[in-house]
């Protein structure tokens, strides 16, 4: 190669990597972006499951159906033990989400139906920060979570509500951070609600008020319309030791093509916004808001995803809206898992 030869290449050699640099670095001065590395906390203990169905004479079959945590990249579930009356018992996986359920059944019982459900934890912290955005190709195995659900549709007000969000947007990531910045700007958290919320997006998108549910169903929802891959993670805190019944909770996650997914909760800041009377300019608000895009405590555990449920066994009520509470059957009917009138469970934790 000849002297000049060589200097052009070496030129636009300097200038491909000059460019490419650039684009590196213009990567990660996106919004809530951060190549900081930390070290991943743990959590780790035992959780117990306790279950009593409240029958009476006129009871000739009680089935329950309980959400059956597995490991995955985050949690490591090790020790399973299960204990109770029933006449029959048994591991399934439901088809449509892969989530595993616990089933139970009981014949003509003559004392209250009970099981017991106990498991090992080890819980690592998410932190999913140093976002790619080389392509937004959809793989096959991911396109199911873009389609509408029963509280969750994707067309209409939703689609008109999501376009007015996005619209300076073009990339998946830039729209998730813009609907995710609507919910924490605009949503307010309901501390009446008994449990984490119907997710009842059209109704929620009138009076965006509610919790957990609520907003991870919204995020969803206006994500999923702009063609944002999205879901919601059912589960519970493990935040403190004892009865942890009242702590299940609700996050969502959005996909990107070549990183994967990328957990949000703003529900998590209008909770803080709530208890604590702050605001939006406050600090803690301001980290908080920066903390849950990208990043999942290890005070959580994974129980569940979907909407529209159909068990397995299936149940003889319609789909479930969602699974994560236990739930039960006497006789072919549903029993009301808000009330723990007739099914009553009691959730604990014990911290290693």
């Amino acid at each position: 190669m000849n002297k000049k030869l060589f200097s052009i290449f070496t030129g636009i050699l300097f200038i491909s990597v000059v460019f490419l640099g650039c684009i590196e670095n213009t990567q990660f001065n996106i919004k809530y972006a951060s190549m900081e590395n930390f070290i991943p906390k743990e959590k780790q203990g035992k959780m117990i499951f306790n279950v009593t169905i409240r029958t009476n004479e006129k009871t000739e079959t009680a089935r329950l159906w309980i959400p059956y945590p597995v490991s995955n990249e985050y949690q490591k579930i090790t020790n399973y033990s299960i204990e109770g009356n029933y006449d029959y018992t048994g591991i399934f996986r439901e088809s449509n989400f892969g989530n595993i359920i616990l089933y139970a059944e009981w014949k003509n019982p003559e004392f209250f139906p009970k099981l017991n459900l106990s498991f090992d934890i080890i819980r690592g912290q998410r932190i999913r920060k140093n976002f790619s955005i080389k392509n937004d190709f959809i793989p096959i195995d991911v396109e199911k979570y873009l389609l509408p659900t029963e509280l969750g549709p994707t067309d209409g007000e939703v689609k008109k509500i999501a376009d007015d969000i996005t619209k300076e947007n073009k990339t998946l990531l830039e729209k998730a951070i813009a609907i995710y910045d609507y919910l924490i700007e605009y949503g307010e958290r309901d501390g009446n609600l008994t449990f984490c919320g119907d997710g009842d997006v059209c109704k929620l998108l009138k009076n965006l008020r509610g919790k957990c549910a609520d907003f991870s169903s919204v995020f969803v929802a206006l994500t999923r319309s702009v063609g944002v891959p999205s879901r919601e993670i059912f589960g519970t805190r493990i935040s403190k030791n004892g009865d942890i019944t009242g702590a299940y909770h609700c996050h969502a996650e959005f996909y990107l093509p070549d990183y994967g997914w990328i957990p949000v909760d703003p529900s998590d800041v209008a909770k803080i916004m709530l208890n604590e009377n702050m605001d939006l300019d406050d600090e803690k608000i301001k980290k908080a808001r920066d903390y849950y895009f990208g990043n999942q405590s290890e005070t959580y555990v994974d129980l569940s995803t979907g909407r529209d449920i159909i068990l397995n066994p299936p149940q003889e009520g319609g789909p479930l809206n969602y699974f994560m509470y236990p739930y039960a059957e006497i006789n072919g009917e549903s029993i009301d898992f808000v009330s723990q009138e007739s099914l009553k469970y009691i959730v604990s934790f014990i911290e290693n």
